[in-house]
């Protein structure tokens, strides 16, 4: 029986972690092995960590950065961010990450996420997919500004079948609001491809994993419920519980 994912999401702006809204406005929140070793008290299921400003500013994440969350991390560790070969992506998993997160470099060459299954395994491949929304539009977001030539769920199908083993979908426009998911989307993604979604943006309370889920993520990623407000993720996963939802 699949089990779903409460997973915290943890951003870097090269070396400290910052929560964004709307991929813009920032709060600085400290030290990524405090913030590692926060959740390593608490039950969550994986960590992520993206590095965003990586590949717009031409660099990878921090090694030593990931080398040490591993040393910290009592659960999987995904790490993203400016990782464009396989040579990266072969140095972030011996540093100790158990996936990969790609964006721009799949968007600048989607051949990379053959490369990269193939020489990996497909699970440890996530695509991740930044969302925008103009009215009842959804498109790709560039946060480095690479062209897209691509509708937003064509590139899911696409990333699919060039072997990503689950889909990262962050909704842009609902990034650091806590304003609840959005279902539609979720749902738009899980009908058109077979690999889990990663959901996140807009978590506000542990009911909202409980939408998610039942729209069709497989897991869901936050960050601003974990940090701004009293909810753990023992909350998320004994909301998840009470509704039905296998959680680990």
């Amino acid at each position: 029986m699949l089990r779903h994912r409460v997973i915290p999401v943890v951003l870097l702006d090269g070396y400290s972690v910052v929560k964004t809204v709307q991929f813009d406005i920032r709060r600085n929140l400290g030290n990524p092995i405090t913030v590692a070793r926060i959740y390593n008290s608490r039950n969550v299921d994986e960590l992520i960590l993206l590095d965003i400003d990586a590949s717009k500013e031409n660099r990878h994440i921090d090694f030593i950065t990931i080398e040490d969350m591993a040393s910290e991390c009592f659960m999987p560790l995904t790490v993203g961010g400016g990782l464009r070969t396989c040579d990266d992506i072969g140095k972030a998993l011996q540093k100790g990450a158990d996936k990969v997160v790609l964006n721009t470099s799949a968007l600048i060459d989607s051949n990379i996420i053959k490369r990269a299954s193939s020489t990996f395994g497909s699970q440890c491949i996530v695509v991740s997919v930044d969302v925008n929304k103009n009215g009842s539009c959804y498109s790709i977001f560039s946060h480095s500004g690479c062209k897209i030539n691509i509708e937003f769920l064509e590139w899911c199908k696409k990333a699919e079948s060039l072997g990503a083993g689950e889909l990262f979908i962050n909704s842009v426009y609902l990034d650091g609001k806590m304003s609840g998911c959005d279902n539609l989307l979720i749902e738009m993604v899980s009908s058109v491809v077979n690999i889990p979604v990663i959901f996140c943006g807009g978590v506000s309370k542990p009911s909202d994993f409980v939408s998610a889920i039942k729209k069709g993520a497989s897991a869901v990623a936050a960050a601003s419920i974990f940090h701004f407000t009293d909810f753990t993720p023992d909350d998320c996963k004994a909301a998840m519980e009470v509704a039905g939802i296998p959680v680990r």
